[in-house]
């Protein structure tokens, strides 16, 4: 196999990063919590998506959630550690707690019986 030409890789990777991003985006929730943040503003310059801004007070606000592409800079890199991204909640996720919720009660259920017959 040859090895990929810079003509061809120059050509290839803007379109990759471009693909790669727009299918992250909308798919995080960015929380900020404004008593921990002391407005240094690395999260809002350095958003590649232009997520965050900062406020009239100097705390960093969500602006544009639905642009953040989940590269997880902000949270990484805030020094007060009041930013988290987390991935939005989905409707299959529901379903699947539901499942959870039914092993955990028969689980639970298995140990009160047992605890029923031991006493």
């Amino acid at each position: 196999m040859s090895p990929v030409s810079e003509e061809t890789y120059g050509k290839i990777t803007p379109n990759l990063d471009r693909v790669m991003s727009a299918k992250r985006k909308g798919k995080s929730k960015v929380t900020i919590f404004p008593d921990w943040c002391k407005g240094c503003g690395i999260c809002a310059a350095f958003c590649p998506a232009k997520v965050m801004e900062l406020n009239d007070q100097g705390k960093a606000v969500v602006v544009r959630e639905e642009e953040c592409i989940n590269c997880g800079f902000c949270e990484l890199h805030c020094p007060d550690f009041a930013i988290m991204v987390q991935p939005k909640v989905d409707d299959e996720i529901p379903a699947r707690r539901d499942l959870l919720n039914k092993d955990e009660d028969l689980v639970a259920g298995e140990n009160e019986e047992s605890i029923k017959e031991k006493g």
